[in-house]
């Protein structure tokens, strides 16, 4: 089995010997990236802090390469670890490049004279997060966003072995959000670089991480690879989700479905409906929908938000039974919407539904 590089053994974490997070057991593989998802105020900055050594331990150990976390010096974590998190910074009269600068000090000597090698890493990191045109500006006169990347960009010029960030994509737009996530698993791919951190939006969490580490309460609950955590009843429990779904196979949570009777019925596949099945959830029109293969791309956004799906095994013909409980639903919609379907051996009969409904003046297309 690979030796673990980060290692948190029956670890508690807490303010004022007061424990937030109790007994986490976690080994972290060099150039992993590890994710912290939960509720808010669940004790994910907790754990950030605690590993950034800006927060005291209660109990257990933080092993770094075998080392107690304790037992480095400042000098040395600051060689091998750095840390964005989101409390708000206003350096008095610094530019961003100096902010960003402030990077390479632990490599500067004391008089934290920048050398020419120096300063090129901070431009390069500048312009890897795409603040290199703001590096004369003054840090406290720029937005949010500008400055979650310059303080990424202080993190990069570190040249760390491990970096944890805290919200990192709190305040960025989505191009940046996705572009800072790209920096971020590449550095873990290519240089090895640990990245631990904390999102919110657990679509992107889903996709950057080897590894999901869920709080909530005061222990963690659950952890494991994205296939294993990001399950509609995990997600659901784990944030209390009553109003609402989470859609494992797109990564997406969906409102509400609209409850009462059917007045639209969405013959479709192919993912075509599923922008209908929005269109009426927005409009508070309750929906049903068929006939589905319960792996068309539809069904999913079916299944969440339609009153009543009429579902077809993958693969098989049409029965009878199904055509009939279909027919059954249109008879009692006010109208039905063809959203497009690909018509194949085994679906024909959805072309004799749209003729029902068509026949009695009810096919809107």
């Amino acid at each position: 089995m690979e030796k673990a590089y980060l290692e948190l053994k029956a670890l508690s974490v807490g303010y004022n010997n007061k424990p937030v997070v109790k007994d986490i057991d976690f080994q972290i593989k060099k150039g992993e990236v590890i994710t912290l998802i939960g509720p808010n105020g669940a004790g994910k900055s907790t754990i950030l802090k605690s590993l950034a050594r800006q927060l005291g331990t209660l109990s257990g150990k933080v092993l770094f390469q075998g080392k107690d976390l304790n037992c480095y010096t400042g000098k040395e974590l600051a060689e091998k670890l750095s840390v964005v998190f989101t409390q708000r910074h206003d350096p008095e009269l610094m530019t961003c490049f100096e902010v960003a600068a402030l990077g390479r000090y632990p490599y500067t000597g004391r008089l934290g004279i920048l050398g020419e090698k120096d300063r090129e890493k901070v431009l390069q990191a500048l312009s890897q997060t795409h603040a290199l045109d703001i590096a004369d500006r003054e840090f406290s006169r720029i937005s949010d966003g500008q400055r979650q990347r310059v303080l990424l960009a202080r993190a990069i010029c570190q040249e760390p072995e491990v970096m944890i960030l805290d919200e990192p994509t709190s305040f960025l737009d989505i191009k940046f959000k996705l572009e800072l996530l790209g920096i971020l698993r590449k550095m873990a791919r290519e240089r090895g670089i640990t990245v631990i951190l904390s999102l919110h939006e657990i679509d992107l969490a889903m996709k950057i991480s080897d590894r999901i580490l869920c709080v909530k309460g005061e222990y963690i609950f659950s952890q494991g690879t994205p296939e294993e955590i990001f399950k509609e009843e995990t997600i659901r429990e784990l944030y209390e989700v009553k109003a609402g779904n989470f859609d494992p196979l797109f990564g997406s949570l969906e409102l509400q479905k609209t409850l009462g009777k059917p007045e639209v019925f969405v013959i479709s596949s192919s993912g075509k409906g599923i922008p209908v099945y929005r269109a009426l959830s927005r409009r508070q029109i309750p929906f049903a929908c068929g006939i589905l293969y319960t792996n068309d791309l539809d069904y999913q956004g079916a299944k969440s938000l339609a009153v009543q799906v009429v579902t077809e095994k993958p693969f098989c013909r049409i029965t009878e039974e199904n055509f009939e409980q279909a027919k059954d639903l249109i008879d009692g919609c006010k109208r039905v919407v063809n959203a497009g379907v690909e018509i194949g051996e085994i679906n024909g009969r959805l072309l004799e539904l749209i003729a029902y409904a068509k026949e009695r003046g009810k096919l809107d297309e």
